[in-house]
């Protein structure tokens, strides 16, 4: 019996191990300015796609000769290295504006130096809706915002001209996207097979409101009326009743999520996480975890914090009806009924639902938590009003499974990052040249034997959080002060600070994961 469930669960691991990388996954919460602590607003994004790339570099300010293009590319498969990743294939050129902005740029450009911060979700939504024959994917997307933009409503403004007008190539997808006053959600899906454009639609976050997005479309009634808290195509509504998506003489009213991705209000991976998320920061709601849709947005029952944020991300429905590690519950399909499922364990918390297929089975429409292994990277982003741009733009960056990571801060008016940040884990396969490397060797270790190693990662991840969370402010503090008489000494400070902190971060994972090796070698 014992050999025969050894065998199961490796035969689950391994399928756990070369399964996950057709699946993206990114789960994106939202904080309006008076849902916070402190006034800032905060977007997110936790890049669950282990063949992205894991370099972020620094990108300044630019000035651009008249008549000069910029190349556009797009996602690719990419087998040629040691490990699979995703390579860029040129789409064609669009004329360059005059002047571009500088922005912190891993896969998905994060945030610029007006404090504009962009996070994303893939829904997929409709798949006749999407097109090969735009210029403009996700990722290229991002950056031409953060580039060209100097609020959240001009990004969401210029990018949707840019995809009406040059073509969306992409699945549907929702980019979360804050300035230092408000926070917007805007959802994103092709034209229709063989067309050149995008439909799309966005809505602002009320601000003392949070949200969160985890893969599925949620924006439903839209009222164009109220500039304040829509914006949309022109054609949100008439491609729809063109596509038979919707009727206007049905006598119900036009909801985005169910014309253009009604396959999200199924799945159990993205409303598990959206009820998770919601409940975790307004528990008062009581909200119910099999529900079809939650509100859009909800009134946090405390102020979020980063760390708040932070420990929503680390979340896998421990202590519910859904843990993974002790009790996680599935439901019977002849029966109806709710029973434990045999794959809870004390060691791994993470599923082989794609193999028994449980809950719609695992990955992109099935049962999945929150963290996961499969994250290259995640942000969370802040925008100060109080501060200047330089300081007051901050990016809590952690990478690989973010229940494992420690978040480090990177502000947004640094000249550079170390060189271990700023090489792809992807490129070679294992390297100590990568700081990616040292956090997933860590959580690849600890996942093996989560009851025990998570106190071992627990004890290091949690005093490095703690120091960098309690200490920015003296940062903060010390870097305004500069900046009134000299922003580059300023921004030479938070380049200091910020290398400092990473190289700290990416030493203790190394060596962390060394204890692993050593402290566990005889107990497996």
């Amino acid at each position: 019996m014992r050999k025969s469930l050894i065998a199961l669960c490796t035969l689950g691991i391994l399928i756990i191990g070369t399964g996950a990388e057709a699946v993206l996954g990114c789960t994106s919460i939202m904080v309006g300015p008076r849902a916070s602590t402190d006034g800032s607003v905060m977007t997110s994004h936790t890049c669950d796609s282990h063949r992205t790339s894991s370099a972020i570099e620094v990108v300044p300010r630019a000035q651009h000769p008249a008549g000069a293009t910029i190349t556009l590319t797009r996602r690719s498969e990419d087998n040629s290295g040691p490990m699979e990743r995703y390579g860029r294939e040129v789409t064609g050129s669009i004329p360059q504006v005059a002047e571009t902005y500088g922005y912190l740029n891993p896969a998905y450009a994060c945030m610029n130096e007006f404090q504009v911060a962009i996070g994303e979700s893939t829904f997929g939504g409709r798949e006749e809706m999407q097109s090969d024959k735009g210029l403009i994917d996700c990722e290229t997307l991002t950056r031409l915002m953060l580039e060209r933009a100097t609020t959240a409503r001009d990004a969401i403004r210029i990018g949707g001209a840019l995809i009406e007008k040059y073509g969306w190539n992409d699945a549907g997808e929702v980019l979360t996207i804050s300035d230092e006053k408000e926070a917007w959600a805007m959802e994103i899906i092709g034209p229709g097979k063989d067309k050149v454009g995008a439909v799309w639609v966005a809505q602002r976050v009320p601000d003392d409101h949070v949200t969160v997005y985890a893969n599925a479309a949620r924006i439903r009634l839209i009222d164009l009326d109220n500039p304040e808290f829509y914006m949309a195509s022109a054609n949100v509504i008439s491609t729809a009743v063109e596509m038979g998506f919707y009727d206007p003489e049905s006598g119900f009213p036009f909801q985005f999520c169910y014309a253009y991705d009604p396959g999200g209000r199924r799945s159990m991976a993205a409303k598990r996480r959206e009820w998770r998320a919601l409940a975790l920061m307004a528990p008062s709601l009581k909200l119910h975890a099999e529900s079809e849709n939650y509100p859009f947005s909800v009134k946090p029952d405390e102020p979020i914090t980063p760390l708040r944020v932070m420990e929503i991300f680390r979340d896998t429905y421990e202590g519910t009806d859904y843990d993974f590690v002790k009790h996680f519950s599935v439901t019977d399909e002849k029966t109806g009924q709710t029973v434990k499922s045999p794959l809870a364990n004390p060691f791994m918390p993470y599923d082989a639902n794609k193999l028994f297929k449980i809950n719609g089975g695992w990955g992109w429409r099935g049962e999945r938590t929150i963290a996961r292994w499969y994250t290259m990277y995640a942000t969370i982003t802040q925008s100060r009003a109080w501060l200047p741009d330089a300081v007051g733009g901050l990016v809590w960056f952690g990478y690989d499974n973010c229940a494992m990571t420690t978040f480090v801060p990177l502000y947004v008016g640094v000249t550079d990052l170390p060189q271990d940040y700023r090489t792809d884990g992807r490129t070679t396969g294992f390297s100590r040249d990568s700081a990616w490397w040292a956090f997933n060797r860590v959580a690849t270790l600890a996942a093996q034997r989560w009851g025990d190693m998570r106190q071992d990662v627990a004890a290091v991840r949690d005093p490095l959080q703690e120091q960098f969370l309690s200490g920015i402010a003296d940062v903060d503090a010390t870097a305004a002060r500069m900046h009134q008489d000299s922003p580059a000494e300023a921004r030479a400070y938070l380049t200091g600070y910020v290398k400092g902190a990473c190289q700290a971060v990416v030493k203790a994972y190394w060596d962390l994961g060394d204890r692993l090796w050593t402290k566990y070698d005889e107990k497996w």
